[in-house]
């Protein structure tokens, strides 16, 4: 099978394209036939070792990915063959993800891609849906569980709504009833979050910011999904309810989060920092089947017209898929495997 690996650290020429034997599923494990593999910050951190040293000897990188079970391992239904998944943390801990033509994850990191779903949709959920997802499920008296309704009478801060996560948190803010508001840094993307469903798009550049949540929110916001703390913390707080909760993913910006702790004291604030790789298995299979329900209802469209634009490359340019999203790219870069 053809295969992306890398086994050093380094800008992305360290990626390799190169043929392996195809991987055999042990205990508890399935094989994918992997049709698009998706690609996240959290991919391009790894190889460059921004993040995490590397764990093996040689890597294939990307959590994210869809395809079809192709085989299966001991104590895993033989029924499962033949079924198409999205795939999620396939290279969390382990050294083969889903840029190769065949992975092989435990059985449980595999999950049924609805029938009405395309592979492009499949490969895009992962990381961004199930960060957005506990994001969504973390305040003080709301919902563990996603599903419609259950975020009904609830006001939603989207940060940055044109990023991958910002989509799926607006989009499944909506589909559990919140009325959600997004913040953008301009018209273009402002476009992008609209599509992607926000009732409310305000941009954090232009005038009173603050008070054009309000306007919308008189009571405050109950959750923000958050991606540059440090840069936009004040406005978070400025418009924050009373008990509200502030559930952060990343600090894009990198800019100090210094907090004023009597302020977040009188508005009793509670702050969720969360990344998935430590967020425990329990939260991640429930994750996945609520996405997975999302996806059933047609709740979590991709493609720019519904304000996710999809930047393609061939498995044998990974490494400029890596550079885009580390450019920044606007949208989910997609890496076609088969």
């Amino acid at each position: 099978m053809k295969a992306i690996i890398y086994r050093d650290n380094g800008a992305p020429g360290v990626l390799e394209l190169v043929d392996r034997e195809v991987p055999v599923p042990g205990p508890g494990e399935v094989r994918v036939r992997v049709a698009v593999s998706g690609v996240n910050p959290t991919d391009w951190k790894t190889r460059s070792g921004a993040t995490n040293p590397k764990q093996f000897p040689e890597v294939t990188p990307h959590l994210d990915g869809a395809g079809v079970i192709d085989a299966v391992g001991a104590g895993v239904d033989p029924g499962r063959v033949g079924e198409r998944v999205w795939v999620f943390m396939a290279a969390a801990g382990r050294p083969a993800g889903t840029a190769a033509e065949f992975t092989v994850v435990p059985a449980g990191r595999a999950a049924p891609l609805p029938a009405a779903a395309g592979f492009d949709l499949g490969a895009s959920l992962g990381v961004p849906a199930l960060t957005a997802h506990r994001a969504l499920t973390v305040a003080e008296g709301g919902p563990s569980r996603l599903h419609p309704g259950a975020l009904d009478g609830k006001v939603v801060l989207a940060a940055g709504g044109a990023g991958a996560v910002g989509h799926a948190a607006i989009q499944l803010a909506r589909w559990a009833g919140a009325t959600v508001i997004s913040t953008v840094s301009g018209p273009a993307k402002a476009a992008l979050a609209t599509a992607a469903g926000a009732h409310h798009v305000v941009n954090y550049r232009a005038g009173d910011p603050a008070a054009a949540i309000r306007a919308i929110a008189p009571d405050g916001v109950d959750i923000v999904a958050e991606v540059a703390l440090g840069a936009n913390l004040a406005l978070d707080l400025a418009v924050l309810r009373t008990r509200g909760t502030i559930a952060t993913y990343a600090n894009d910006g990198a800019k100090p989060v210094e907090l004023d702790v009597r302020q977040n004291m009188m508005l009793n604030t509670r702050f969720q920092f969360l990344v998935l790789y430590t967020v425990g298995e329990q939260a991640l299979a429930a994750a996945a089947e609520d996405v997975t329900a999302a996806v059933e209802a047609g709740a979590l469209p991709v493609g720019e017209e519904h304000g996710l634009p999809l930047v393609r490359f061939p498995l044998s340019r990974s490494a400029d898929a890596h550079q885009a999203v580390e450019d920044g790219t606007v949208g989910k870069v997609l890496v076609d495997v088969a």
